[in-house]
């Protein structure tokens, strides 16, 4: 049986000679973030969000990710347009959730567009999944507090509810498909001082979206990438502000062989 480690090696190889491109509706206060983390990986990022130019915009990409992080109305709206022909073109969707749980719109808004069209994968911290499971929750703005393994029961029902990817993001990723739990243990504490590191990672879910019609293994592969990135240039980064630069250098330049020996991507079995 293949490695996963040699599938997110391959996967990352195939972003690289295909340079897809991903239509990345993320939030203001990470979006130049966000692109920089797209072509860094092999991209090509395009940031469209007006409600008259969705459409045609999510008709050319080869993955749609949608950042609930600054929501509002006109936003929403175009999230749902677009979501709508990315459903008609058959391209994958990455839902992000920021700050479900902790603002009721947010919550509405998330499940409004798990209800509307089919997402391939959602990517979460523990106490947005809590959330979006039905849990009341305690929260604090839009960071989680809630430690991973808490969220897995409702990470587990949220996958299998609404038949897609879930993903707790934290110091070690937790990815279930309702029935399968996986654990990708990559990464850096560094990682967590930088604001729209979780915004990244569920964009850099949608490029390897777009290159694997098997979205178990493209998630995979995306958080095994980025995180052994993080792990990488935390050992060159003395604080957050050069670890971010680091971050990005790290990404440009990772290889496929580099994956290859570094992903630590754990079958847990059965949920």
């Amino acid at each position: 049986m293949i490695k996963r480690s040699d599938i997110a090696a391959r996967n990352l190889e195939a972003v690289k000679n295909a340079v897809p491109l991903i239509h990345a509706i993320t939030n203001f206060v990470t979006m130049g973030w966000v692109a920089d983390v797209l072509s860094a990986v092999g991209a090509s990022p395009i940031m469209a969000d007006a409600v008259g130019e969705v459409e045609e915009v999510a008709a050319l990409a080869d993955a749609l990710v949608l950042n609930l992080g600054t929501l509002n109305p006109g936003r929403l709206a175009g999230m749902l347009k677009a979501g709508h022909q990315s459903s008609v073109t058959g391209i994958p969707i990455v839902l992000d959730p920021v700050g479900a749980g902790a603002i009721s719109t947010r919550t509405e808004a998330a499940l409004e567009i798990l209800n509307h069209f089919q997402v391939s994968v959602i990517r979460a911290n523990a106490s947005e999944m809590l959330a979006l499971s039905g849990q009341t929750i305690q929260a604090r703005g839009v960071d989680a507090i809630h430690p991973v393994e808490s969220a897995r029961a409702a990470a587990d029902q949220v996958a299998a509810e609404f038949e897609l990817i879930a993903v707790v993001t934290g110091a070690e990723d937790l990815i279930t498909t309702g029935d399968k739990v996986f654990h990708v243990t990559n990464g850096h504490p560094l990682m967590g001082r930088v604001s729209g590191t979780g915004c990244a990672i569920g964009a850099v879910i949608g490029v390897f979206l777009a290159v694997d019609s098997d979205p178990l293994n493209a998630t995979l592969s995306a958080l095994a990438c980025f995180n052994l990135a993080g792990e990488m240039a935390a050992k060159k980064a003395a604080s957050a502000g050069s670890f971010k630069i680091a971050l990005m250098d790290t990404l440009d330049t990772m290889a496929p062989a580099m994956l290859r020996r570094g992903a630590r991507i754990i079958d847990d079995g059965q949920a």
